[in-house]
């Protein structure tokens, strides 16, 4: 049970910092929300947010 917990603590980490990671580049025009993997979309459409950037998650 432990070891699940922690597994999920490192997923969420990663997935976290991929949504900034995407977040960064489209902000860059170096991708955009479409190059977005679907399982992260929503992470990485309230970081653009957060940053005033919510015109880009589309």
């Amino acid at each position: 049970m432990q070891m699940f917990k922690h597994i999920k603590n490192w997923f969420r980490k990663v997935v976290e910092t991929m949504a900034v990671v995407y977040a960064t580049l489209i902000i860059k025009g170096k991708k955009t929300f479409a190059d977005v993997p679907a399982r992260i979309q929503e992470q990485v459409k309230q970081v653009l947010i957060d940053l005033d950037c919510g015109d880009l998650a589309q």
